[in-house]
């Protein structure tokens, strides 16, 4: 198995998904990740017994989706940064470190000695990564956000994808959504950063910012928004996919699933499309019968294709549209994607052995290397690497019961 990051060793201090998935990311790769969790409660994740209204800890049994996906393939140290006794264990652990790694907000580094001083000040060479919900600049510095809120709400997707005469704000499409892209981006900016100490010897401090990583995805209209200099929705319909293109819109069928068209060429693809749903006498209506009326027409056009398309259901649409020369979509939901033979192909879902032996399969993140699919090993347990952790830096058995009865450790 290919992993660039092998020997690259990662001291993560971060909690729920957004900086976790990270590491995860880069453990992908290769890198060894230890993850501090706080002593007597774990992660915080590990308490979110619920994720959009199922439960999300599977009843007797030890995988917990919700942190195996940001925190597979790491080791985890039960670890109270509060008490004086942990200090000697955290600066151990920096000092080996390649890439420290947190979400803490700027009052609790400073509280726990963490900040970027403090860090460099044990390992001048270490690469410091802070992750963010808007930024470590500005009057919000310091303040707290999920993806919920500094991704989606405040980087305005949740606006652009809820329709204007809608009662309810949509909602992401999963939990963690943006947590996980951010998670990615982060990982890039720490590869760039291991490349920059490895070509220069300077070691850098990076930032990533849910808030950044959602206008990062919204640019174009933001961009666009900027040219215009206005609100988009002037301009009469910002979300107007397939406004002037019928072949670039979402379609019903019968059993109220959606495709997804994308052909940019209408005239292109028209004749052929209408052909293969059944309608080859749209091809020829002098409404339709160049790119121009086409498009001059095209809410008649969706109209015509909605109906048809609302006929069958959406297993006869996805068997058809296999054929077809323009690009598409079937409009897949969790349990089509986990199944979904192209992404198998790819080496895109991974086996993993949970803590009771049984297996279980995750998806892997999206980069691969050398032609060669991801190997993933499960999430730690809580605090489940303490005692070989601290026996790899140095102490004793003795030193570890010590520290246990101070609290210190778990």
């Amino acid at each position: 198995m290919s992993q660039p990051m092998k020997g690259v060793k990662i001291l993560e201090i971060a909690q729920y998904t957004f900086v976790p998935a990270a590491a995860a990311v880069l453990s992908d790769w290769g890198a060894e990740v230890i993850k501090v969790e706080p002593a007597e409660t774990g992660d915080a994740q590990r308490g979110i017994v619920y994720v959009l209204g199922l439960n999300a800890l599977e009843p007797g049994g030890s995988f917990f989706p919700i942190m195996e996906g940001p925190n597979r393939n790491k080791r985890s140290i039960g670890l109270d940064l509060s008490k004086p006794e942990s200090r000697a264990v955290v600066e151990a652990l920096i000092r080996e470190a390649d890439v420290f790694l947190t979400n803490y907000l700027p009052r609790l580094r400073t509280k726990f000695g963490i900040e970027l001083e403090d860090v460099r000040r044990i390992n001048p060479d270490i690469i410091y990564v802070r992750g963010s919900g808007f930024g470590a600049r500005g009057p919000e510095a310091d303040s707290g956000g999920y993806d919920s809120t500094a991704f989606w709400a405040r980087a305005g997707s949740a606006a652009h994808v809820t329709p204007p005469d809608s009662d309810a704000l949509c909602a992401m499409p999963t939990g963690a959504y943006g947590d996980n892209l951010g998670g990615m981006t982060i990982a890039g900016g720490i590869a760039a950063a291991l490349y920059k100490r490895a070509t220069t010897g300077e070691p850098s401090v990076v930032d990533v910012s849910l808030f950044g990583v959602g206008a990062w995805a919204m640019q174009f209209a933001i961009n666009l928004s900027m040219v215009v200099g206005g609100p988009l929705n002037e301009l009469g319909n910002p979300r107007g996919v397939g406004s002037k293109n019928p072949l670039s819109a979402s379609y019903k069928t019968s059993d109220d699933r959606w495709v997804m068209l994308t052909m940019l060429q209408p005239g292109r693809f028209w004749p052929g499309f209408v052909e293969l749903i059944g309608r080859p006498e749209l091809a020829t209506d002098e409404r339709f019968d160049s790119a121009q009326k086409l498009m001059d027409n095209a809410p008649i056009a969706v109209r015509e294709l909605a109906a048809t398309i609302r006929q069958q259901p959406y297993d006869h649409w996805v068997k058809l549209f296999e054929t077809m020369e323009g690009p598409w979509a079937p409009v897949q939901e969790a349990w089509d994607i986990a199944n979904d033979p192209q992404l198998r192909a790819n080496g895109l879902i991974a086996t993993v052995i949970d803590a009771d032996g049984k297996e279980r399969e995750l998806v892997t993140s999206p980069v691969q290397f050398d032609e060669t699919p991801q190997g993933l090993k499960r999430a730690p347990l809580f605090a489940e690497h303490t005692d070989e952790i601290l026996a790899e830096i140095g102490l004793s058995e003795e030193q570890i019961i010590d520290l246990k009865i101070a609290g210190a450790v778990t």
